[in-house]
């Protein structure tokens, strides 16, 4: 097996193993393989561009990983990225506003509702199975509710 390695030059490898990282990257998404697919693409230009060794290209390519997984760590913390919509795995979140129906009474400030095609956990003022209420926010998996104005 490594006898058809040894016929290849060694810049293609590097870019080779650049282009298989990049596709693990758009696989996987992570932010993480991207920076070691560069470093892979520079040690494959370096090791095209010049003459050195397999050792001073492994010790190229984890220094360059290294450097740019660091870099863009430091650059990503300090310039986040705001989703456009925050709430979007937060359904509790995504229904504040909306009306629901009480399905199970609410007494001493706990009982069921109906959102869309589920019940749900709901704490609020008590009221009966058939009221319609309101939703003013989640605490989890719980609805918090009042009564319409």
């Amino acid at each position: 097996m490594i006898a058809w390695i040894e016929g290849i030059a060694p810049h293609w490898l590097w870019l080779s193993l650049g282009l298989v990282l990049a596709i693990g990257e758009m696989t996987i998404p992570g932010v993480f393989l991207i920076w070691m697919a560069g470093a892979a693409v520079v040690t494959g230009v370096v090791a095209w561009a010049l003459p050195i060794g397999l050792l001073s290209q492994v010790m190229l390519f984890a220094v360059v990983s290294i450097v740019t997984v660091f870099m863009a760590r430091n650059w990503l913390r300090q310039n986040q990225i705001e989703s456009a919509d925050p709430d979007m795995n937060n359904r509790g979140a995504r229904s504040l506003g909306q009306v629901v129906v009480v399905t199970q009474v609410i007494e001493n400030g706990e009982g069921r509702v109906k959102l869309g095609d589920s019940e749900w956990l709901a704490r609020g003022p008590d009221a009966e199975p058939g009221t319609r209420m309101r939703i003013s926010g989640n605490e989890g998996a719980v609805l918090r509710v009042e009564h319409l104005h």
